[in-house]
């Protein structure tokens, strides 16, 4: 169980300054812990803080950062079943999604451990012209200064491991604000941080109501600002932020492709449907939400894949054999019974699910959704996917790229031909081949385009946002 308060972390240490946060189980809707929540005033100190503590992360090197980084991954390990029930409790993910996440978060302190002592530079070859005789020229990376991060609801773990990871290995202070819904694996992650010798003011993870947060944004000390979360408030953050840098890991509205040469392989791409669409509620930025199906092979893959959605155990995230647990809230899931309604009202047709009991949504399939209707438009984020047939490829892919978003897309196919010219054509940050959108390793660049976002993450290209390149040229003789 949790335990009945958590502080908050400034400056390196814990803060028991009042416990005004109420976080509750997701499942049972009971108050499960309290946490403590920072002002501005606290806000603003921790900012300050960062700020000094600048000199010496510079300073810091990087075989100390990599033990920093170490030292997590061995406590993460230690603490593995605390980590997965508190996800369980605070964000309703159900236990094996859970324990996934915390694979997660130690997978990417391990590439964060190995990444931060090979922060490398170059040499510039600057003999281009005569004028340039004798000169040499060198490039290092540095740290970027302090940053500013607000982590999301629905990976409270992992997605925060993939901003505070990366900052500790290019040797930036932070100031965090996890989710206020879901912030106690981020005050865990803080209690273990405070167990190193990072310098005073290297971190601060401070619980914040939104509107009281504005600092997180609009403070010049920040250099950086990581934000992963909704479009509509990560491109207004942008548009208050600045004159630092912004990165944006948003919405998504993702499509996968079933090619017309899968119909032996249809087990396999229903398995991998149903995981990408309905694994923990749905409330992931790269859930499968259209589904478009060859006409040769869409009447076999819709029955299996009504059969396999009306088979998920939908309950108590606690239980080993639930796959569908509830939604972060029952406003949530009022929302999308709205725009479920809409498009049946539209003309769509509910195949299997459709049932919602407060924040529990049944794993739900439609087909016959109108192309205008919010819950084709819109990022469902939740429990509810689209199925649609068509007849050729190139119209497929044109569809998918009828979106605002454009995260990830998938397409199930043997055509080489066809693997390249989506990957060539479609609008999205990474295209997976034989596998749902959903897949994503943490090492590798993850991102969108459109309002998808701005940058990516992954370790190391996280690194390179949190860095600047600094010039030396010099003239051999003077």
């Amino acid at each position: 169980m949790l335990q009945k308060t958590y502080p908050y972390y400034l400056a390196n240490e814990p803060v028991a300054a009042n416990t005004d946060l109420e976080v509750t189980d997701k499942f049972s809707g009971e108050v499960a812990t309290r946490v403590a929540m920072a002002d501005a005033a606290a806000i603003d100190k921790a900012i300050g803080l960062a700020v000094d503590a600048m000199p010496a992360m510079r300073a810091y090197p990087p075989f100390k950062r990599q033990a920093v980084l170490e030292h997590c991954v061995k406590r993460f390990r230690e603490r593995y079943d605390e980590l997965a029930l508190a996800l369980c409790i605070e964000a309703g993910k159900p236990i094996n999604d859970s324990k996934g996440e915390v694979t997660r978060l130690i997978d990417t302190f391990k590439v964060a451990a190995e990444e931060s002592v090979r922060i490398d530079g170059e040499i510039i070859n600057l003999q281009i012209s005569p004028r340039a005789n004798g000169y040499h020229a060198y490039v290092k990376r540095v740290p970027i200064g302090p940053c500013s991060f607000i982590s999301p609801f629905n990976f409270p773990l992992n997605l925060t491991a993939h901003k505070v990871a990366p900052a500790i290995a290019a040797g930036v202070p932070f100031v965090l604000k996890p989710a206020s819904r879901t912030p106690v694996c981020a005050l865990i992650m803080g209690e273990i941080l405070a167990e190193t010798d990072l310098p005073k003011g290297a971190f601060s993870i401070l619980p914040a109501h939104r509107d009281g947060a504005d600092l997180f944004t609009t403070d010049e000390r920040f250099k950086l600002l990581s934000f992963t979360g909704s479009p509509a408030v990560g491109w207004e953050l942008k548009r208050k932020a600045g004159k630092k840098k912004v990165i944006l890991e948003l919405g998504g509205n993702a499509a996968a492709i079933v090619d017309g040469d899968q119909g032996g392989k249809l087990d396999y791409v229903v398995e991998r449907l149903a995981f990408g669409a309905f694994y923990q509620s749905g409330q992931s930025c790269i859930g499968v939400q259209r589904i478009l199906a060859h006409a040769s092979v869409y009447d076999a893959l819709r029955e299996k894949l009504i059969a396999k959605t009306k088979s998920l155990v939908m309950g108590d995230p606690k239980h080993e054999k639930t796959f569908v647990g509830p939604m972060i809230s029952e406003s949530e899931a009022k929302r999308l019974a709205g725009w479920m309604e809409g498009a049946v009202q539209a003309g769509a047709q509910i195949v299997a699910g459709g049932k919602v009991d407060g924040a529990m949504f049944e794993a739900t399939l439609l087909e016959g959704v109108k192309r205008d209707t919010d819950l084709y438009r819109k990022e469902a984020f939740g429990p509810v996917a689209i199925l649609e047939r068509f007849n050729d490829f190139e119209a497929a892919l044109a569809q998918v790229n009828d979106s605002d978003f454009g995260l990830q897309a998938g397409v199930f196919t043997d055509s080489l031909a066809h693997a390249h010219r989506a990957w060539d054509a479609l609008e999205v940050g990474g295209v997976v081949i034989n596998d749902v959108p959903s897949f994503r390793v943490d090492n590798m660049p993850y991102g969108g385009v459109k309002d998808s976002g701005l940058g990516r993450e992954g370790v190391r290209y996280a690194i390179e946002d949190m860095t600047e390149l600094r010039l030396m040229v010099m003239r051999e003789t003077w």
